[in-house]
């Protein structure tokens, strides 16, 4: 007898481990990569350390290339094991896989004192491997839904509070002036800037009591408008909060499909 089920083939199943998480074997292959990319963030931390460095540098050494074959790999079976490979190498999370990866490898022609500054910036591109983290955090996905959907609200109230600062620096320009650090206006919209955002750096401070007291208000306004960019994102993120998983379109690589789901939203694609 026939078996009437039709078995995935090698690059369904591959797919399904790589990018996906709701199978053992896909939560075995992220807990692997978390693991890794963890440890490469910990041996670019120590290597910035000199005395550490100079004491264990082929350890540290040694430690990074086991890495970075180990991403390569990782790399070379995610290009595979989709229908479209040019959908991930193009894609944020696949050129973050990139940057991260080739640093390593472009090192090796970087031989001689003339390449120690592009060699030790190119290096330092492997920070970008903490950005990998992002596709393993199961709320990344909706947080990065909430503040796509409310960009606009955020960008009104980006431009409102830059209306603000231009606004309230032009005043403290006018009335403090050049001899109390308000040398112009640009200045003086930098201390309004600052002030609003509740840094306080005090280079610059007001000296009149008037120039006090909008500086007060400035200081409390800004306590006040913390919360309204937070209560956009907020906002939006309760309206995506549906009951989706981790599935991946193998064809267009979207994600956050509804739980069972038979088509990608996306592309219409059968899902695996």
């Amino acid at each position: 007898m026939s078996d009437s089920i039709k078995k995935p083939s090698w690059k369904e199943r591959l797919h399904e481990i790589i990018y996906e998480a709701d199978t053992k074997e896909g939560k075995l292959f992220d807990v692997i990569l978390l693991i890794a990319i963890l440890a490469s963030i910990l041996l670019v931390m120590l290597e910035s350390v000199k005395s550490f460095d100079n004491a264990h540098h082929s350890l540290l050494n040694i430690g990074e290339w086991i890495i970075t074959i180990l991403f390569s790999i990782e790399y070379i079976l995610r290009v595979i094991s989709i229908k479209k490979p040019s959908k991930y190498i193009f894609s944020f999370y696949g050129i973050i896989d990139f940057l991260s990866t080739v640093p390593m490898y472009l090192s090796l022609f970087f031989i001689g004192s003339q390449g120690l500054v592009a060699l030790r910036a190119l290096r330092l591109l492997r920070v970008f491997r903490i950005l990998k983290l992002a596709r393993y955090i199961g709320a990344s996905n909706k947080l990065m839904l909430a503040l796509k959907a409310s960009r606009a609200k955020i960008a009104v109230f980006l431009f409102f509070v830059v209306i603000v600062c231009i606004i309230l620096g032009t005043i403290m320009y006018m009335i403090e002036g050049e001899e109390n650090g308000f040398t112009n206006i640009p200045v003086s919209i930098y201390w309004a800037i600052v002030t609003l955002t509740t840094v306080g750096f005090g280079d610059i401070a007001p000296q009149t009591p008037l120039g006090q007291l909008i500086a007060s208000a400035i200081m409390i306004l800004g306590y006040s408008i913390i919360a309204i960019p937070t209560g956009i994102v907020s906002s939006e993120m309760t309206k995506t909060d549906v009951d989706t998983n981790t599935q991946s379109c193998p064809s267009c690589l979207k994600e956050t499909h509804k739980t069972n789901a038979t088509f990608c939203y996306n592309c219409g694609s059968i899902l695996n």
